[in-house]
């Protein structure tokens, strides 16, 4: 596999890129939140589902570690994404599901992108990462590193973000939420809607499940903190 990452450049006016994501580009005019120049990096812990070895096998929840960083540029010229190899990596298809839930958050926080450099970087598990129920997590992560809050370590989230701003359906949440479990996360922020897939879920011992139906009430469960400035 090649040690080149993918990296992906947005524009402002990249009309027929942002079209062919399935939304429309929006800037909005809130200042940025951060000096030019700064930088900021976390590591974030997600959720997801072994690959099954069997066909009666549903496959097993598990638990990965990925990097991420944020940096305020000088100029104004779009976003900029890369997603570096790692111990793992991520397919394609979750690094464009990625973009659309940056893209997604920053509009729900009234944030400006067109000055961000962003890397991701997966530290485990190795392999190939499918699928998007992480993304919801690292569109939020990549809003608190602007603003300069952080998602404690026994945090975390499964979930994508729509279009609207609400947390959208992912599969196999019990198997999710046993897995964090097991890693003795404290808190796990779901969907309120359950996929049309999944069982019950149920509530682990010393563990708090938080079924959350918009970005910003997930920004505030991950972070303690409004995802929007409040005014008086």
């Amino acid at each position: 596999m090649s040690s080149h990452p993918r990296r992906w450049f947005v524009s402002p006016l990249a009309t027929i890129f942002s079209l062919a994501l399935g939304c429309v580009w929006q800037m909005s005019m809130a200042a940025p939140v951060a000096t030019a120049g700064m930088e900021r990096s976390q590591i974030i812990t997600f959720l997801g589902v072994s690959v099954p070895h069997h066909a009666w096998d549903y496959g097993r929840g598990a638990v990965g570690r990925m990097v991420v960083e944020w940096e305020q540029r000088k100029d104004r010229h779009g976003i900029m994404v890369s997603f570096l190899q790692g111990r793992g990596s991520l397919s394609s298809g979750t690094e464009l599901a990625i973009l659309l839930a940056i893209d997604r958050a920053a509009h729900a926080a009234g944030l400006q992108t067109d000055s961000w450099t962003v890397t991701f970087k997966v530290h485990e598990p190795a392999g190939t990462i499918y699928g998007d129920s992480l993304s919801g997590l690292a569109g939020l992560t990549v809003v608190a590193l602007a603003k300069g809050d952080i998602i404690p370590s026994d945090r975390t989230m499964t979930g994508t973000i729509t279009q609207d701003g609400g947390i959208g359906p992912v599969s196999s949440i019990p198997l999710k939420i046993e897995a964090a479990s097991k890693q003795h996360l404290r808190r796990v922020i779901i969907p309120d809607e359950l996929d049309i897939t999944d069982s019950d879920w149920v509530n682990p011992f010393l563990m708090q499940v938080s079924p959350i139906q918009s970005a910003a009430l997930a920004y505030q469960a991950l972070t303690d903190h409004s995802m929007k400035p409040t005014h008086e």
